[in-house]
């Protein structure tokens, strides 16, 4: 599920980053365009687990379905 354009699928690319004020925004396109999606619910804090926890998390909840959105 994302802001802009609602639920998107196929073939996606994931990124999640750390902005300046310190929280995570998640964000993913189609493989091939450029345009850029925020997923709902982004941006959130870091988990205690790490950036790299949350990246994981969020695949797996994008790889389920049923409109994921960022975990709280």
């Amino acid at each position: 599920m994302t802001d802009e354009v609602g639920v998107v699928t196929g073939d996606l690319t994931v990124a999640t980053t750390v902005q300046a004020d310190g929280l995570a925004a998640v964000t993913l396109q189609y493989t091939v365009a450029e345009e850029w999606y925020t997923l709902t619910g982004s941006p959130v804090d870091v988990p205690a687990e790490g950036l790299q926890h949350l990246h994981h998390t969020v695949l797996d909840q994008i790889r389920t379905g049923n409109g994921a959105r960022a975990p709280h």
